[in-house]
């Protein structure tokens, strides 16, 4: 369902959301009390550690909405005079309340992110940057955006969905930065949208995209191929047969960013070790996530080297697509491997 319109949104949902938002914490903190005398009786403390973190959740949430209110009365003249002092307020604003949200989630939720071979900084400095990521598992999306701004000093331009628009504080805070909100349905404004975007960027900015358009599951995999089936493209629907890790990758997005910066530098971000948490009931049974980091992995294509036409900009993002999925093989492949080693008695006849 849309969300309804902004001054909808700003005169009624924003001023709602405040004291329902403190008093939902105020309950899950209750929740958590309970939770915590019961938990010497349940290893896992599941409900405690959910407890903990949702109430946590909406704090930084109605946090984002009170702040960027604040941000408003402060410096009102920065609205319409110096729009550069007026998105690195918010861009500081957004960097903390993630790394609070990342930070607690570790203890809480035994959530990690470990980064094999990252991109060298120094070879991505001071020049903008499409970042093209794969989208699986909870969280994914806070997580990568939280190590662009914090890991290597980028000022993220983010591709949301309009649902995002449901919670206050995301809708206030990216509807103050750069960024563009996807409607399904849209695709032409949205294009155009994005190809301002990528014009606009300076040396240390990055656009975040999410070309399978939504989180990795089986059952939309499975969509995914009958979708294409069904248009009759069966060599796209074969390719998203032999890759089953990823959904098919859509172009319109990457085409419309490489058209308003063709000499962008791109990054391909894979990830694993979350991908199957696609219900609560999984996520559920998953806690604590200690065993299960989010593992990333980049590849970097430095500007110049992406190909020029449309069709072989295609080609390009499917191969790039089969090489993350290739790689997710591989890292189940070895975590499976782990697993079997580890568990008793293994090695024994």
């Amino acid at each position: 369902m849309r969300p309804p319109p902004t001054l909808l949104r700003r005169a009624v949902l924003d001023p709602v959301w405040l004291p329902l938002a403190t008093a939902t914490a105020v309950l899950l903190l209750t929740t958590a009390a309970v939770a915590a005398v019961a938990a010497p009786l349940t290893r896992r403390r599941r409900l405690l550690r959910l407890a903990l973190f949702g109430a946590l959740y909406l704090a930084i949430d109605a946090g984002l909405v009170a702040g960027c209110a604040a941000l408003w009365l402060r410096y009102p003249v920065a609205v319409l005079r110096d729009q550069a002092r007026w998105s690195r307020l918010h861009r500081g604003l957004l960097r903390r309340a993630l790394s609070v949200l990342i930070a607690a989630a570790g203890p809480l939720l035994g959530f990690s992110v470990e980064v094999q071979e990252p991109p060298d900084t120094e070879l991505i400095a001071g020049s903008p940057l499409l970042v093209l990521a794969r989208h699986g598992g909870p969280g994914d999306s806070f997580a990568l955006v939280h190590l662009l701004m914090s890991r290597y000093q980028r000022r993220p331009l983010i591709a949301a969905k309009e649902a995002l628009r449901w919670d206050p504080g995301l809708d206030v805070m990216l509807g103050r930065l750069p960024c563009c909100f996807i409607r399904q349905g849209n695709g032409a404004r949205m294009a155009s949208r994005l190809t301002e975007l990528a014009r606009s960027m300076d040396g240390d900015d990055a656009i975040l995209l999410f070309p399978e358009g939504g989180n990795w599951t089986p059952r939309r995999h499975r969509h995914a191929i009958v979708r294409l089936r069904r248009a009759g493209r069966k060599q796209a629907a074969a390719d998203a047969e032999s890759n089953p890790n990823v959904l098919p990758p859509r172009s319109p997005g990457v085409l419309a960013c490489l058209a308003g910066r063709p000499e962008l530098g791109v990054a391909v971000v894979a990830h694993t070790g979350l991908e199957d948490l696609v219900n609560a009931a999984r996520i559920w049974r998953a806690l604590p996530l200690t065993s299960r980091p989010m593992t990333v992995r980049w590849w970097y294509e430095p500007a110049g080297t992406v190909p020029e036409a449309d069709v072989d900009r295609r080609a390009w993002l499917r191969l790039h697509w089969a090489i993350v999925d290739s790689w997710i093989d591989a890292r189940k492949a070895a975590r499976d491997g782990q697993l079997a080693a580890s568990s008793p008695g293994a090695g024994h006849g």
